[in-house]
């Protein structure tokens, strides 16, 4: 059983269902899975680089995580 509030297990995603994800500057640095998805049945966190190129992919899960630039 998590440890985390009842209130907030309700508001958490559930990791790694979406393909593709915008951030921007603010975001950075990015990891994934990203702040506010559950952990339990995800895998482990890593930091994406996307400052040079604009745009990296998860090793783990495929996920895109594109920078958008102001």
């Amino acid at each position: 059983m998590s440890s985390a509030p009842l209130e907030q297990q309700r508001t958490l995603k559930t990791s790694n269902t979406e393909n593709f994800y915008e951030v921007t500057e603010a975001d950075l640095p990015v990891h994934c899975p990203m702040e506010g998805t559950t952990l339990w049945n995800s895998h482990p966190q890593v930091y994406l680089p996307l400052e040079e190129a604009g745009e990296a992919r998860c090793p783990y899960c495929g996920a895109v995580y594109r920078l958008k630039r102001d």
